[in-house]
């Protein structure tokens, strides 16, 4: 009821300020006008001359300035409409007590309602994301590439969108428009080749290896594409051509690369990675002398010691999988857990890190 009231004294208020100026006599709308300033004038000027405030020749020339203005405003005042006549003004002041709430009424009622209950500001914040859902900037983007096919940019801006979402074939079809329209490179052709790959459930098929081997052919520095041929490999039986594959990537892969423990985590899993901490020449030809027991302790040694330089430095992601194999190298599968946890809390803070860290202990079995 509120509202409804404040609705009525805003309405009242409208139908006041028309009413207003109608409902003021003829007269009243002169009594301000510049004809009676300028007569006032001359009455002071004479007052001032009986006074002897001022002389008569400076009388005189006011009485020429004011008295030009003073017909410049008559003439002015004569080309204005004559003020209406009073029927009219009641015409209009009925048309405006009755128009004005009917024609608030009309637009208020298939719009509003007084009864709907207020909305929390925290919905408010979402109501613009909630309008506007990934699906409907993609058909946004989709109908401007409809008008524009060859808009090579748009199609390369849709088509990682269309394989988040899931919706593969789409994504083939806007990288390969991306390839016609923007250009041959390497890292569209890896693009399209693993978008092949994720449509077909994670296997890398002859038609995803072909646009892998055409990126790699365009720069032999593409690590996706590389990566997935040692895939290819791997999944052809190939584990001795897919290690090969990684190695060679790794050998010339930067040491901060983000990537670099996924396919350290690949290359464990088809045996070409260390089963333990790396060990050298010298350590390896002690050990061969020692008995069982003692290398197995040697090799405890070197894992409690990258334990504990991985608790001082926490950014090395490819340490903590070679700690995670270790120990589940060794059996001990619940300390590969509680390495893992540790290591994504040490790296949580970098998405790159994290990333990584988890795809390389997903390839160690250890999803969770």
């Amino acid at each position: 009821m509120t509202l409804l009231f404040v609705f009525a004294m805003m309405t009242t208020a409208a139908v006041f300020a028309v009413l207003w100026p109608l409902g003021r006599a003829p007269g009243a709308l002169r009594e301000g006008n510049e004809s009676a300033v300028y007569k006032d004038q001359l009455a002071e000027i004479e007052r001032d001359v009986a006074a002897g405030l001022i002389g008569a020749s400076e009388a005189e020339a006011a009485r020429v300035e004011i008295g030009r203005r003073l017909l410049a405003a008559d003439d002015a005042e004569r080309e204005l409409p004559a003020p209406s006549n009073s029927r009219l003004r009641r015409a209009v002041a009925v048309a405006a007590l009755a128009g004005l709430p009917l024609i608030a009424v009309a637009v208020y009622l298939p719009l509003g309602s007084p009864y709907l209950p207020d909305l929390p500001h925290s919905q408010r914040a979402q109501a613009p994301a909630a309008s506007q859902p990934l699906d409907n900037l993609v058909a946004q983007v989709e109908a401007h590439l409809e008008k524009n096919p060859a808009d090579g940019r748009g199609w390369s801006v849709l088509a990682p969108v269309l394989a988040k979402l899931g919706r593969f074939d789409e994504a083939i079809r806007a990288y390969r428009n991306a390839l016609t329209y923007a250009g041959d490179s390497a890292s569209r052709r890896a693009d399209l080749g693993e978008a092949i790959a994720m449509g077909a459930g994670g296997v890398v098929t002859s038609e995803a290896r072909a646009e892998f081997e055409r990126a790699a052919a365009l720069d032999a520095n593409e690590a996706r594409a590389n990566y997935y041929l040692g895939v290819a490999a791997e999944q052809d039986g190939r584990a001795a051509d897919a290690a090969s594959i990684w190695r060679a990537l790794l050998a010339k892969a930067p040491q901060d690369a983000p990537w670099r423990p996924i396919v350290a985590a690949a290359l464990a899993r088809v045996g070409g990675g260390p089963s333990a901490p790396t060990l050298s020449d010298d350590t390896i030809a002690a050990a061969r002398d020692m008995t069982e027991t003692d290398r197995d302790a040697m090799i405890r040694s070197m894992v409690d010691r990258l334990a504990a330089r991985l608790k001082q430095n926490g950014d090395d992601v490819e340490g903590w999988l070679r700690l995670v194999r270790a120990y589940m190298v060794m059996g001990e599968r619940d300390k590969a857990k509680t390495a893992g946890a540790d290591a994504r809390q040490a790296v949580a803070g970098d998405a790159g890190r994290l990333r990584a860290l988890n795809e390389g202990l997903k390839n160690l079995g250890l999803d969770g």
